[in-house]
């Protein structure tokens, strides 16, 4: 592990315009030769997209792997790149938003999907005024990698959080607005951890609720993620709060909105999303609730 840590820090070396090349490369193999989860990923885009075509389809698989690839490489460059290279490559939209909530003495939750590529969000705590920003993340069970995927977390300021250590975290933090919590929100519960279900992407779909318990017992300022891949990298993430129906947000009320988001924001760009991913395995683990 160590050897092939090693070699991933000398592959982050690289200027990204070199690593594309071994992105290719590795669509090549990954697609063609080894053909990695590509009956998983067709599977997920028939029962996501049953409208479209089976060459439409294959269009979007394809250019799934494509920026698949590119994320790995891109991952592995997440080691290294500086901070000033990651905020020209990374455009972070509508950040009035976050001095809005300091003012408002809330700390933010902010939602993103597996969007590509939702691994260079980190550079977003050297610019917004909050002074502490923590990325949730799932713990590993080898302590080598947890420890280094910890670090790729914790570069420009940012202070990592175990999935399981969070809601603790926010409960127990003040409430003052100088806190950002970053959850990667659409992660599939295990089965025993499964209690509320939706409608998503035409399919029945097990939701992860942890934030949704803070947004019937805290006031705080909850922020979809919107990111957009503008070319090959560089990228565009667009933050949108959102709000209540009525005065205080119900009962998963803030699942189904979060939801709803990434649904639309896949359906614009449906091959950056991580179809690989084995997203509704546990579909009938409970009684689903439509949206």
């Amino acid at each position: 592990m160590r050897f092939l840590f090693k070699i991933i820090l000398l592959l982050s070396q690289i200027p990204l315009r070199i690593l594309y090349l071994i992105s290719d490369f590795m669509f090549f193999v990954i697609y063609y030769i080894i053909g990695y989860r590509r009956k998983v990923v067709l599977e997920n885009l028939q029962h996501s997209f049953p409208e479209k075509s089976p060459t439409d389809l294959k269009k979007i698989e394809k250019k799934f792997y494509i920026n698949f690839c590119d994320y790995i490489v891109e991952t592995f460059k997440s080691f290294t790149i500086s901070s000033t290279e990651l905020r020209v490559r990374v455009q972070h939209l509508n950040q009035d938003i976050f001095q809005e909530a300091k003012e408002e003495n809330k700390n933010v939750i902010l939602l993103a999907g597996h969007v590509f590529n939702w691994e260079w969000y980190n550079t977003l705590a050297t610019i917004i005024p909050q002074e502490n920003s923590f990325p949730v993340y799932r713990k590993v069970q080898n302590s080598f990698w947890e420890e280094k995927i910890k670090s790729l977390r914790n570069r420009f300021g940012n202070q990592a959080l175990e999935a399981k250590e969070v809601i603790r975290h926010i409960f127990r933090n003040p409430n003052d607005g100088n806190s950002v919590y970053m959850f990667v929100a659409d992660q599939t519960p295990h089965h025993s951890e499964v209690t509320y279900g939706l409608n998503f992407l035409n399919q029945k779909t097990p939701a992860f609720v942890g934030y949704d318990k803070l947004s019937t017992r805290m006031e705080l300022a909850f922020v979809f993620c919107e990111m957009k891949k503008v070319k090959r990298g560089y990228y565009q993430i667009n933050y949108y709060r959102i709000y209540p129906d009525g005065e205080k947000f119900v009962e998963h009320e803030v699942v189904k909105k979060f939801h709803h988001l990434l649904e639309n924001t896949i359906n614009k760009r449906p091959d950056n999303y991580l179809w690989s991913h084995r997203r509704w395995k546990y579909q009938n683990a409970i009684k689903f609730m439509g949206q």
